[in-house]
């Protein structure tokens, strides 16, 4: 399994329901790319203040390296993904990407 990690930096004036159909349209994912297992997506409760200013986050766990090459190449993630980094800080600066095999 791949646990697909994404952390993300939003705009300031980035209004709560904005955040919530991001991350409805992100869990949507799961009904139409094959091999997502499952959607988290939450905002950052950690005490350790370690977070670099990423202070929310969503964590898509696929199945297979197979699963996640089809699922970053799929059109309806890239299209969720352009609305996303269109909401960051930065753009694609205001995302940090981890992937790892689980």
């Amino acid at each position: 399994m791949i646990s697909h990690c994404v952390f993300v930096r939003f705009k300031s004036a980035t209004a709560s329901s904005e955040k919530l159909a991001i991350y409805e349209a992100i869990t949507a994912l799961k009904d139409v790319i094959p091999g997502i297992i499952d959607v988290k997506c939450g905002q950052n409760v950690s005490s350790e203040g370690l977070n670099g200013g990423f202070l929310d986050g969503f964590i898509v766990t696929l199945d297979s390296i197979e699963a996640r090459d089809e699922y970053l190449a799929h059109p309806q993630h890239i299209d969720v993904g352009e609305r996303l980094i269109g909401l960051t800080d930065g753009g694609a600066a205001g995302l940090l990407v981890f992937d790892m095999a689980t």
